[in-house]
């Protein structure tokens, strides 16, 4: 059964709801969840949110077009089929009413679905439909706008995906391992992950920007914030120094991380609703075992 809930941060008479699904077992190393959005709002009001950073997703959009930008760009209406690459920067969204279907992608995913390296589409969001790198992907966006039943779009998306296995590329275990020692709370450097992977720092930095879209450096700095706003988005009564990752100095260096990557205070954060994100951090924990997709655990 999908795990769902809904967000208490809305005006009257809205309604958000996010709801998490399994995926085949032979996908798991390759994805980290398919889910579905949907928002209901009154007299064409739109509910605001701030995404955190994370992994690549590939979203289906039903319904109006919400703004969206990553980092402090721009806000611009989403297209239908659009995929955001990896992001280092909070992703700010205002959404009307609509129905999204996502795909959550994985390091070892992007590898091997897509040819195009991960750091050309990082922090930054494409037409899905346009893009030649996704052109695998556009018979499903047209598939799913024909679908209105649930557990019917769940199997389509699965299916789509476990039939691309069979042309993609092998695996690359390089990438499988660095992704389990970026989730390991107990590395704290480059050199670290280098004497992990036993690779080159060198090797690595090409690596890094190949599969995961940053430097290692940066992915570790990113690592250890998202550990830290997980753990709030679960519980967000706690204070800020409750929810540091022991990797910080102390807490001004922490808040210098919270204003890198979501472009404002922990404490303007707080503040703020959290209409769509503070309920399906919840909903995400229960059903894939993490509040936040870049602390997802990867399978293989």
């Amino acid at each position: 059964m999908p795990h769902s809930d809904a967000s208490p941060h809305l005006p009257a008479s809205a309604h958000v709801a996010t709801r998490f699904f399994p995926l085949s077992p032979a996908l798991r190393p390759y994805l980290s969840t398919i889910y579905l959005t949907e928002v209901a709002v009154p007299g064409g009001a739109r509910v605001e949110d701030r995404l955190h950073p994370e992994w690549a997703n590939m979203r289906f959009i039903e319904g109006e077009a919400p703004l969206a930008a990553v980092g402090g760009r721009p806000a611009e209406p989403a297209p239908r089929f659009v995929v955001t690459g990896p992001t280092s920067h909070a992703t700010y969204f205002a959404a009307g009413n609509m129905r999204l279907w996502g795909i959550g992608v994985l390091p070892m995913g992007w590898a091997k679905f897509l040819s195009l390296p991960a750091d050309e589409l990082a922090d930054r969001s494409c037409d899905g439909d346009a893009h030649p790198a996704f052109a695998s992907f556009a018979p499903l966006a047209a598939a799913l706008r024909q679908v209105n039943d649930v557990d019917a779009a769940v199997a389509l998306i699965d299916a789509h995906f476990c039939a691309l296995l069979p042309h993609a590329p092998p695996d690359d275990p390089a990438i499988l391992a660095a992704h389990r020692a970026l989730v390991d709370d107990e590395l704290s450097s480059v050199a670290d992950l280098s004497a992990k992977l036993a690779l080159s720092e060198r090797s690595i930095e090409r690596l890094s920007h190949r599969a995961f879209g940053f430097s290692p450096k940066l992915l570790l700095r990113r690592q250890r914030f998202l550990r830290s706003l997980g753990r709030f988005m679960l519980d967000p009564s706690m204070a800020w120094i409750d929810t540091m990752d022991h990797h910080y100095y102390d807490q001004a260096q922490f808040t210098r991380d919270f204003q890198r990557f979501m472009g404002m205070s922990p404490r303007d954060y707080a503040a703020r609703p959290k209409p769509i994100l503070g309920a399906a951090a919840v909903a995400r924990a229960a059903a894939a075992g993490a509040a936040v997709q870049g602390l997802h655990q990867p399978e293989g």
